[in-house]
């Protein structure tokens, strides 16, 4: 590995034409300030993967890449989503450490340097952990904190609380997450399945100074939908066992029925009662199809084989086979 960079940095972008200038002027004077521990400067390269942007975007990466040619960039055929841009840039990044990082810089490079330290040390995954959420709305620190919880609780593959993708991988950790062949892909999950000797840094989280997420509530619903689908089978086996409790119950208020009609007599059941148990057990049986479906589409999608992402152009990196 002698003739790769010791660092890539992956930045997935969507029309963040005005943040890549300024993510530029500072991520390359952190990068250039890098040094190994015999002083020498550490090689690096920035692999912007352009997930079907509609604004200049790609024209502001390849003024960059004219400037300093380890800047390089993937340009994708449409919006894939942001977790199928990072799986194109763990496919296309050299270095022997990767880090995926937002253009929004929100999450400091400045800790890339701690990051390094404790990938010398011998870790092969060291994420980022935010030190608080403060920067985040409450509904937004309320449902993170839950869906963490969630999905630790249902998951065997146990994900960080409040780490995002920000993390160093080793290219041992890259080369098994490029391996998994699933097409319904949540990276924290990836990422923690992996295993490894893994690490913590935290940091503060800064307000984002340039642009506008590209996140709402819908996709970030979605998303925490195919993380949990993705990690754990239980919300599938859980209906046996609320089936079960029901089917329980049934039989004891049938238990209940028999003996008042033997000992008072027949007794003629009230429409509001019936009202409520059908409706119930209605209920119930739309919301287990309803889980059962998510996971039959994930089936067809894995089962159509299609490719994760498709590339339109490469800048800066040899063509290859995706």
């Amino acid at each position: 590995m002698n003739d790769l960079p010791l660092l890539s940095l992956i930045v997935p972008v969507k029309d963040e034409e005005e943040a890549i200038p300024p993510f530029l002027t500072r991520i390359t004077g952190v990068l250039d300030a890098l040094r190994t521990p015999e002083g020498a400067a550490v090689e690096w390269e920035i692999l912007f993967v352009d997930d079907g942007s509609q604004d200049a975007t790609l024209a502001a990466i390849m003024a960059g890449h004219t400037r300093d040619p380890r800047i390089a960039a993937i340009s994708l055929s449409r919006n894939f989503g942001k977790e199928a841009a990072l799986s194109a840039g763990l496919d296309h990044a050299r270095g022997v450490t990767v880090v995926p990082i937002d253009v929004d810089m929100q999450d400091p490079p400045e800790v890339i340097g701690e990051m390094l330290d404790r990938w010398r040390e011998g870790h092969e995954v060291v994420y980022g952990v935010r030190r608080n959420r403060m920067t985040d709305s409450f509904p937004k620190r309320l449902t993170a904190d839950l869906y963490y919880r969630a999905h630790n609780w249902l998951s065997d593959d146990k994900i960080p609380e409040h780490a995002g993708d920000f993390r160093l991988l080793d290219r041992r950790v890259v080369e098994v997450i490029r391996a998994m062949p699933e097409r319904n892909r949540f990276m924290k999950g990836l990422f923690a399945w992996g295993g490894f000797r893994q690490t913590a840094v935290y940091y503060d989280r800064a307000e984002r100074a340039v642009g506008t997420t590209k996140f709402n509530y819908l996709k970030l619903w979605k998303l925490a939908v195919d993380g949990l689908t993705s990690a754990s089978t239980v919300p599938l086996r859980v209906w046996s066992y609320i089936g079960g409790a029901i089917a329980v119950g049934a039989l004891a208020y049938a238990f209940f029925l028999i003996a008042r009609t033997i000992l008072y007599g027949v007794d003629v059941a009230g429409y509001a009662s019936m009202m409520v148990a059908v409706l119930f057990l209605g209920g119930i049986q739309l919301l287990s199809l309803g889980v059962l479906g998510e996971y039959i589409g994930r089936i067809l999608v894995e089962t159509k084989r299609r490719p994760i992402y498709v590339v339109r152009e490469r800048i800066g990196i040899a063509d290859k086979e995706d």
